[in-house]
């Protein structure tokens, strides 16, 4: 009987390894790459040990903690096993003859298909495509790719700017294969002009090796955790994918991008710099790198990317409208006036323009005409904040605080953590003499920055003028330790600390602000050191 169980247990290891008994085994089978369990594993083989289904897998794995991931390459094999089937039953070998069986097989019977947008984070994993048999261009190579590995066949990964497709070639017969297309071919020629691959040395157009094609997809990875927030796991993967692929421009840029969402700007200006090199004809990566140097406070650098950025795709809004604000801090203003009229004339019902023509108008001192502009983009769109608080600059420039503080409320009702509002709401109160109120916007603003000195100065000031004098030396107190250069708060100090009674910490506090180059009141000084004596 043990015998007899003995051989049910081996015949049912060789069926699961070999598909069915007595089939010749996949071409993947000895692979190294079959058996890592970590993509640091994967990252110490050898370029052709890899095997990409077993990577992309672990990357299913870490991503959702539902995905079984040999279950999914189990499939794949399955798959694999019916493509050689067919290939046997018509006479064909694994050779260039296959791929058109593999294309009817995926994309005819089996329903695999493009998606229209990649605006899924789901649609990268191989685990995803498999599952809703729909993906786009690199998700959909992974799995033709993976196929392709499993049946020996010499498939590549071929990258383009903004593109993913694969490549057959096995040194007399070469063509491409676009996965997005059922499996259709086109000439190199289609993709260098449809996509602009630039002249020079870079991994565009190359045969990829399986190192490589994973580097591409860390690019994607990176952009896909950066999207749910993750910028910790997206900052490791594009870090990853600009090791492997120094020369993929995107990766670069993907890079830059979460470097200048930390704020780590110099290494955001080297990645866009070196990602111009590689491809100097990309419009994005030129406004990044202008954002960059806006920054770093380079303004003309900055300008002159935008301007670039602008010329080599006169559609892209969002340059034309960094360019503006480029300018503005130069106080150009008739340039930027300029700037904003011509992608108005893009874009006549894009409310932001209009949002941001009435910012310049208002940086002016024009602020009837800027009322206007920002009246304008709500009318096209009603929730615009800006343009609510741009209002309500406006109103207070004009004196008229109740429209102020209305068109602030309005503002914070569309964005309630809009800190220019915040502040603003409560400048109004505090000129209006309604100093809880005041408090009340000035805290919030502490909520979302609490090491904003100048706010805790402002908070001490509406107590103070309350008569609540112990309390406004601990709103002072905490605005000299984040500024301890502020002047003014050493008076709100030594004034506070008067009405208390403590002369001699006046006194420290009053001599403090003089020295720190703040005009003192003669009849304040003279007070505090009358009550000395």
């Amino acid at each position: 009987m043990k015998k007899i169980l003995l051989i049910i247990i081996w015949f049912l290891f060789f069926a699961t390894s070999a598909g069915v008994l007595g089939q010749e085994p996949l071409a993947n089978e000895d692979k190294n790459g079959l058996y890592v369990r970590s993509i640091e594993q994967v990252l110490r083989l050898e370029p052709e040990e890899i095997d990409l289904a077993t990577a992309a897998m672990i990357i299913s794995e870490n991503w959702s903690d539902v995905v079984e991931g040999r279950r999914y390459l189990s499939r794949l094999d399955d798959m694999a096993y019916e493509i050689l089937r067919r290939l046997r039953v018509k006479g064909l070998g694994a050779n260039y003859k296959a791929v058109a069986l593999i294309n009817e097989y995926l994309f005819e019977e089996l329903g695999f298909k493009s998606v229209k947008e990649a605006s899924d984070p789901d649609d990268l994993f191989l685990h995803t495509v498999m599952d809703k048999r729909q993906g786009y261009c690199l998700s959909l190579s992974i799995l033709y790719l993976s196929l392709g590995e499993r049946l020996g066949l010499p498939l590549y990964g071929v990258v383009v700017p903004g593109h993913f497709f694969v490549r057959y070639d096995d040194g007399r017969v070469r063509f491409n294969i676009e996965t997005t297309g059922k499996g259709g071919n086109a000439p190199d020629e289609h993709y260098v002009d449809k996509f602009r691959v630039p002249e020079g040395d870079s991994i565009y157009m190359l045969k990829l090796n399986k190192l490589q094609t994973l580097g591409c997809f860390f690019n994607n990875l990176g952009n896909t955790y950066s999207d749910i927030g993750d910028m910790e796991t997206a900052l490791s993967a594009l870090e990853m994918a600009v090791e492997i692929n120094p020369s993929l421009a995107e990766s670069r840029t993907n890079l830059g991008n979460i470097y200048l969402q930390r704020e780590r700007i110099e290494d955001a200006i080297y990645e866009y710099e070196a990602a111009l090199k590689i491809n100097p004809g990309d419009a994005k990566t030129h406004n990044n790198l202008g954002n960059a140097y806006t920054g770093r406070g380079w303004l003309s650098n900055a300008i002159s990317h935008y301007s670039q950025s602008i010329e080599l795709d006169p559609n892209f809004t969002e340059a034309y409208r960094n360019l503006a604000a480029a300018y503005c801090k130069y106080e150009r203003f008739g340039q930027a006036l300029s700037v904003l009229r011509q992608v108005i004339d893009l874009e006549p019902q894009n409310a932001l323009l209009y949002s941001q023509l009435g910012d310049v108008y208002s940086q002016m001192g024009d602020f009837k005409r800027a009322i206007f502009q920002y009246e304008r983009s709500l009318k096209i769109k009603a929730d615009v904040a800006n343009a609510y608080y741009g209002i309500g600059v406006c109103y207070n420039k004009l004196g008229m605080f109740e429209d102020e503080i209305e068109a602030y409320k309005k503002a914070l009702a569309i964005e309630p953590d809009m800190v220019g509002a915040l502040v603003g709401l409560g400048n109004a109160y505090f000129a209006g003499k309604e100093y809880d109120a005041a408090i009340e916007q000035y805290r919030r603003f502490i909520r979302l920055r609490p090491d904003d000195g100048a706010i805790r100065y402002n908070v001490g000031a509406a107590y103070f003028n309350q008569g609540e004098y112990q309390q406004a030396v601990i709103e002072y107190r905490k605005a000299v330790e984040i500024e301890p250069e502020m002047g003014d708060a050493h008076v709100g100090l030594a004034m506070a600390f008067y009405n208390l009674k403590k002369y001699d910490l006046a006194w420290k506090h009053i001599k403090i602000a003089e020295e720190l180059g703040v005009e003192i009141d003669d009849g304040q000084l003279a007070a505090i050191e009358e009550k000395l004596d």
